[in-house]
Order: structure tokens, then sequence, then C-alpha cells
């Protein structure tokens, strides 16, 4: 007999929602002009995040277009050395996101569902479980990541190769609720 679906519901995006996982993208200007800030009547910039690519990582740039809208998810996965930044250029995506446990698997019990336009973005800690769906049938996404982690990931989902910076794995599933 197979286990009921766990109801998950999808939440907005806040500093302190992202906090167990990592760290919420899009944050405005700064009120504290304190760090690196820069405002003018032309532009502006701030520091939004130092990114961690892990000791002896190579950060870089993916452009990633997501499909899946099924809101059953079966399977996640984590990156075991790096953050991972994923921020939607176009279209809305839903981060799904939990803790790892002590041995490493996800903690489903910690699973959060959140809803993330243009404009906002996720940087997942190592060790953060996630599933990404579009919401509208596609989303393209800018993501920051870890370079090896990238071909390592490849080739085990490409050619079945043993994947060392990554895991996935299946889990009990879950259902997004609007």
């Amino acid at each position: 007999m197979s286990k009921p679906e766990t109801p998950i519901p999808i939440e907005t995006l806040t500093t302190a929602a992202a906090a167990p996982y990592g760290w919420m993208l899009g944050k405005p200007l700064p009120a504290t002009r304190t760090g690196v800030i820069y405002a003018s009547p032309g532009s502006d910039f701030w520091q939004e995040h130092l990114f961690s690519a892990g000791a002896q990582g190579e950060p870089e740039i993916l452009w990633v277009t997501y499909r899946t809208v099924d809101p059953v998810v079966h399977r996640m996965e984590t990156h075991l050395l790096t953050e991972q930044a994923v921020v939607p250029l176009v279209g809305r995506i839903i981060q799904i996101v939990a803790a790892s446990n002590p041995s490493g698997d996800p903690d489903l019990a910690t699973t959060r569902a959140f809803a993330i336009g243009p404009g906002q973005g996720i940087c997942m800690r190592p060790g953060t479980w996630h599933a990404t769906r579009a919401v509208d049938g596609e989303a393209t996404c800018l993501m920051l990541t870890r370079r090896s982690t990238t071909v390592d990931l490849v080739e085990h989902l490409v050619q079945a190769k043993p994947a060392s910076e990554s895991k996935l794995t299946d889990i009990d599933t879950i259902r997004l609720i609007q």
C-alpha cells in the first residue's frame, strides 16, 4: 500500500522563511547605508549575498528553463559542496526545499515551497534538498552554482555515472497546494 501524499502549501518567499535553507535574493535597497551600497538618480547597487562555491570551487552562471508543472513531487536533489542560487528572469517558479536530517537525507518535516517570480530569487545552502516547478508552463532562470557540480550532475543524469558532488533521491510523495 502506498503512503498518502503530504500536502505542502505554497508560501511567499521572505527573508525569515528562507533562512533555514539559505537566503532570499531581491531585497530592496537597504535603508542603512553600511557595506557595499551605491545609490544615485541613475542607478543603485548593493551587496545582496557573498556566494560560496566551496573550497577550490569555480562559480558559474547557468541559464535554466524549467517546464515541469506537476504539483506532485517524488524526487529531490541536493548539492554537497556549493551554494546554489536560482533567480527567475521570465516566468515564475515554485522552489521546494527541505533541510537535511543527521544522516544527510531530506528531512521531509522541514519541507517548504516558495513562490518566486522575477525580481526575487533564492540562494540555497549546501545540503539543502530541493526541486523546482514552473508555474505557468515554463520559466527561464539564471542559476549561480559550482562548475564541477554541474559537470558531475550532467554526467550522472546523461551517462549514469555515480554523482559525487550531488545526491538525488526519491521521497515520500508531497503535493503542492495553493
